[in-house]
C-alpha cells in the first residue's frame, strides 16, 4: 500500500494549489485521509482530516481558506485557495489504512505517509 503526493509548487501570496493523494494497493479499508504540513526546524501539524463518511477538520490558521474533498474511497484532495506566505511548507499525505496482504492478513488499520510535495509561497 503506497500513498503518492501530487500537485506542490509555488504561487504568489493570494494565489490557488490543489494537492492530491491517491492510496495504491489492496485494502480492506481506507478510514481517515489528510494533509499534515512540516517546515524545517518544526513539528508536523495537521492541516486538514476527513474520515471515511467526509466531514473535514482543519486547523484553524486555513480555516475559511483550504476545503478538504474525499474524492473516492481511496483519493482525498486539498484546494489552498488565499494562500499566505507561512503556508510555506511540505506537505505530507496521511491516511489510515488496513492493508489486504492476502489470506490470512488479519484487519489492522496503520499509519500510512506520502512523500512530501512541497508548496512555496511568495510575497
Amino acid at each position: 500500500v503506497q500513498l503518492q503526493a501530487s500537485g506542490g509548487g509555488v504561487v504568489q501570496a493570494g494565489g490557488s494549489l490543489r494537492l492530491s493523494c491517491a492510496a495504491s494497493g489492496r485494502t480492506f479499508s481506507v478510514n481517515a485521509m489528510g494533509w499534515y504540513r512540516q517546515v524545517p526546524g518544526k513539528e508536523r501539524e495537521l492541516v486538514a482530516m476527513t474520515t471515511s463518511g467526509g466531514s473535514g477538520n482543519y486547523a484553524d490558521s486555513v480555516k475559511g481558506r483550504f476545503t478538504i474533498s474525499r474524492e473516492n474511497y481511496m483519493t482525498v484532495t486539498l484546494q489552498m485557495n488565499s494562500l499566505q506566505t507561512e503556508d510555506t511548507a511540505v506537505y505530507y499525505c496521511y491516511a489510515t489504512i488496513a492493508p489486504d496482504y492476502g489470506p490470512g492478513t488479519k484487519y489492522k488499520p496503520s499509519d500510512f505517509w506520502g512523500q512530501g510535495t512541497e508548496v512555496t509561497v511568495s510575497s
